[in-house]
């Protein structure tokens, strides 16, 4: 199973985004308190609008507390990993667990994490005119990624709604 780890995030819309990517995709959010918002937040219910009662999701106290409830291979996205997130393998043969793990805005996952791990550190490429991506953004490359790489699961590959065939009709 491929899973979300938001690690102590503080904006609620950028939550609402990824709980909407994670609903879209089939992946599990786990939220590392501390939190930023409510979980119930006005804000994080407009840009989940809609999809947050079809949300797999589970708080965590901390990080201590997530790793003794989740086992698996955990991957971290830090602007400071050394290997893009493609160098990585995520086929998932063995079927374990995946954790993509993503720190806070402000201040992203703590040194004192990715030092445990470092082989498992990756950067999203891009220029040095920015620090880093948008979070929510962040999380729809990664997923993507690793879905792309399962062939997309179970992912429907045809508009369900209005027929696949609605351009050329």
């Amino acid at each position: 199973m491929n899973n979300i780890v938001l690690f102590e995030p503080e904006i609620p819309q950028n939550t609402g985004n990824i709980m909407r990517t994670c609903v879209a995709t089939n992946t599990k959010l786990h939220l590392i308190k501390p939190l930023g918002f409510v979980i119930d937040d006005s804000h994080l219910r407009r840009s989940g609008v809609n999809y947050i009662d079809k949300l797999e999701y589970e708080i965590y106290e901390n990080f201590d507390d997530f790793k003794k409830k989740n086992k698996g291979d955990y991957y971290y996205f830090t602007r400071y990993g050394r290997r893009p997130h493609t160098d990585f393998d995520f086929t998932n043969k063995d079927k374990r667990n995946i954790y993509l793990i993503f720190g806070k805005e402000s201040t992203g996952i703590p040194k004192e994490l990715l030092k445990n791990d470092l082989e498992h550190c990756m950067r999203i490429p891009m220029t040095d005119k920015v620090r880093a991506l948008n979070v929510s953004n962040s999380v729809a490359i990664a997923i993507y990624e690793v879905l792309r790489q399962q062939n997309y699961n179970d992912l429907l590959r045809e508009e369900p709604h209005k027929g696949a065939d609605w351009l050329e009709r």
